[in-house]
């Protein structure tokens, strides 16, 4: 059991039967009153995001939230098979469990797999990923004073925006939470 008053960024509990997850948290102490606690948290499930106060004194119980890194080596239809490093099992996850990230992933990158009581509920790409570029227009030199940005499509088939100066073959690396342009792979 974790009490309200001591609510850090990241801790898991469970509410009403469902896992929540501290995102941010406020102790306050008004003038007149009791004290109490302002948190945001977030349902690891759905990803619903709310906010709500509670008194400092109320007990929930803690939520373990199992995170294992898991390489992801291919897809068969709505499958997506990711293989324990240590076991070498392969584990199914279904579609609907990826977020938008995950268009960034290619076959051998290793991802985190967050586990409630047995089940699967999501799959976390690396932060970044160093891609080469499919298809994009020709590049070319100058221009560099605005942002300009042209689309490229990059080897795992999502589309991005990038300079102008980016050709085809170019490596470069990629924020996969952001879907944004960093720079030149240095690899």
């Amino acid at each position: 059991m974790i009490s309200a008053s001591e609510f850090r960024n990241g801790v898991t509990f469970e509410m009403d039967g469902k896992v929540m997850q501290v995102v941010e948290f406020q102790h306050v102490k008004p003038g007149k009153g009791a004290a109490f606690v302002r948190v945001k948290m977030k349902n690891v499930i759905t990803g619903g995001v709310t906010e709500t106060s509670f008194n400092p004194t109320a007990k929930y119980p803690t939520a373990f939230v199992e995170r294992k890194k898991m390489e992801y080596s291919y897809n068969d239809g709505s499958l997506y098979y990711f293989m324990d490093s240590e076991t070498y099992e392969l584990e199914p996850i279904d579609s609907s469990v990826l977020d938008d990230s995950f268009r960034f992933v290619k076959e051998n990158d290793v991802c985190t797999i967050l586990i409630y009581k047995g089940k699967v509920f999501g799959v976390e790409a690396p932060n970044f990923a160093d891609l080469v570029v499919t298809k994009t227009e020709p590049g070319f030199a100058g221009n560099t004073a605005t942002n300009v940005t042209k689309p490229a499509t990059v080897e795992t088939g999502a589309e991005i925006k990038v300079p102008l100066f980016i050709n085809e073959g170019d490596k470069i690396q990629v924020d996969t939470r952001t879907g944004e342009y960093l720079g030149r792979s240095k690899a």
